[in-house]
């Protein structure tokens, strides 16, 4: 018979996990005494803060499409794997994170390192569950990824006492895959009526407009979506993690909206008679005042959960499903139309984007700008980066200037907006698609969140590429201080380490570049170096980001300059 902690390995083996991020403790440590034994089929990356490992999940879960995994000891160890998991949660990650616990007498005594991962993380968790016996690791271990992955996906918490990872289980070791769970029947196929009511305003628009999403990526939709688009010719846009989820040279993508997105894709949104939202959720973000956002439109939206129907916009032909299954739907029944004049509009606002934002981003300082720095990157590395980024202004410029050619090639934090993202989901996403060049761009303020997860990038001997955007600010607090709190500029300046210096002390490589003459040889510098690099490019200091849709205003009020 195996005992918890073993039943719990060979779950993972069953599941086909092959890595795991994660830190050691004493709650835990039975597990990590089974896991000595599967080293040969289980990679484990020893991160240096357990915050790292949710987050390096995530980027695995990103840029593989698969299930990410990480451990936590109890108490603290547990509690620092909450911003992780409420990142998956809100941004659709599929995630399995596993606590351990102190021994099930002890429960509810405030034993040492006893906290209550359970009710902490009900809010942001699909599923969660404590297991006090060993009998019960398979049947929970298979929901849970079942879970994870099914409908929308999002994390799973999996708490396990002590005692249940030490004593041997009473009965044979069976593992069944789930394959459908009672209670929980995500609606994958849509109703036919639904699909031809869409279809039905789809043909009949004069004037339609697709938004869609990270639901495009998430449901491995990216050729249906692209043969929808071409066959019908709609013009589309993008939110900021749906980027990537279109060539951004197809003649049909007008660019991504939001807050800080493109000046035509965001105007025009007033503009169209149909709006087609696909895979996503019209966030703030996105919309502005939500009560102005398209009301000209008659809405279309195709999204996996129900609970996102009518949400935020009402919605006159909702259709549940997953994308992949939808759009194989709707292909038969939609027809192309004639759309240039239609298209031409948007391109009609395009030289007035480059004229005050465009020209300025990538010229006119004596100082570098982030701008120049990422369009480099994208024309050195051709497009086909997975690209990490922070949290901030960089963020924003990322998603801006960097020509994105392949998909699930942008990973951001973009629900919760979490800083101190990027450097272990860069990590966890080289280690999910190892054959690809990961980038990541951080800001200076955002590197010192997670800076101590070098060592676990130095250790796992993989090529991760770190930029930072340095300009010695928290860049978007301090735009909004400028422009909405009359410059009084509280607390936002810092004062910053010697990154270079300190990234060596890690065992990583390194240099930093202050002028705009030898930037191109440091970004080459870079990308050609064999193992993980950090360059640091000291940019303007007081640098904006436009277009700039005020918080709660219209998208109609975007702001240029």
């Amino acid at each position: 018979m195996l005992s918890g902690g073993q039943a719990l390995m060979e779950c993972l083996l069953a599941e086909g996990v092959d890595t795991i991020f994660g830190y050691p403790g004493g709650a835990i440590m039975p597990i990590y005494d089974a896991l000595y034994d599967y080293t040969d089929r289980i990679r484990h990356v020893l991160v240096r803060h357990e915050q790292g490992a949710s987050h390096a999940a995530e980027g695995y879960a990103r840029s593989s499409g698969r299930v990410g995994v990480c451990m936590a000891t109890s108490g603290p160890g547990a509690t620092n794997l909450v911003t992780g998991i409420a990142d998956a949660i809100i941004d659709c990650t599929p995630m399995v994170a596993i606590t351990g616990q102190v021994a099930s007498h002890l429960l509810g005594t405030d034993a040492f390192q006893e906290t209550d991962v359970i009710g902490i993380t009900t809010p942001i968790c699909k599923w969660n569950y404590q297991i006090i016996d060993p009998d019960e690791i398979p049947e929970i271990l298979a929901k849970a990824f079942f879970i994870a992955q099914a409908g929308k996906p999002g994390p799973v918490l999996i708490d396990i006492t002590k005692d249940a990872q030490t004593k041997l289980m009473s009965k044979k070791f069976e593992y069944k895959k789930v394959e459908k769970l009672a209670g929980y029947h995500p609606r994958r196929v849509p109703k036919i009526e639904q699909v031809e009511k869409a279809a039905e305003m789809i043909n009949n628009a004069k004037r339609p407009y697709i938004l869609f999403g990270h639901g495009v990526l998430i449901s491995e939709a990216v050729k249906e979506f692209q043969a929808f688009v071409e066959k019908t010719d709609i013009p589309c846009a993008s939110t900021l993690l749906g980027l990537s989820g279109m060539p951004i040279d197809h003649p049909n993508y007008m660019g991504w909206l939001g807050m800080h997105g493109m000046y035509a894709p965001n105007v025009m949104t007033d503009e169209c008679d149909v709006l087609i939202a696909i895979g996503m959720r019209f966030d703030d973000r996105v919309t502005g005042d939500a009560e102005l956002f398209a009301k000209q439109a008659r809405i279309i939206h195709i999204e996996i959960d129900p609970a996102e129907i009518e949400k935020i916009k009402k919605t006159e032909a909702p259709v549940v499903g997953d994308i992949k299954e939808v759009l194989n739907l709707l292909m038969p029944l939609v027809k192309k139309g004639d759309y240039t004049a239609w298209k031409n509009e948007f391109r009609k606002l395009e030289p007035e984007e480059k004229l005050k934002v465009t020209d300025r981003d990538l010229g006119g300082s004596d100082q570098i700008k982030m701008a120049e720095v990422v369009k480099m990157v994208s024309d050195k590395t051709k497009g086909e980066a997975c690209v990490v980024v922070d949290v901030g202004q960089h963020q924003m410029v990322a998603a801006r200037y960097y020509q994105f050619k392949k998909p699930h090639s942008y990973i951001a934090s973009g629900g919760l907006g979490t800083m101190g993202f990027a450097i272990p989901a860069a990590l966890g996403a080289k280690m999910g698609a190892p054959d690809r060049n990961v980038i990541a761009f951080i800001g200076d303020g955002c590197f010192q969140m997670t800076i101590q997860e070098l060592g676990t990038i130095a250790q796992s001997g993989l090529a991760v590429k770190l930029i930072i955007l340095n300009n010695n600010f928290l860049g978007m607090v301090r735009q909004w201080q400028q422009l909405f709190f009359d410059k009084r500029y509280s607390f936002v300046e810092l004062q910053n380490p010697d990154f270079i210096t300190i990234a060596r002390g890690f065992g990583i490589d390194g240099h930093k570049c202050t002028e705009r003459e030898s930037l191109e040889e440091s970004i080459d510098k870079m990308l050609n170096h064999q193992g993980s690099y950090l360059l640091e490019v000291v940019v303007e200091k007081e640098e904006n980001v436009f277009p700039m849709v005020p918080a709660g205003r219209s998208v109609s009020e975007i702001r240029l300059e």
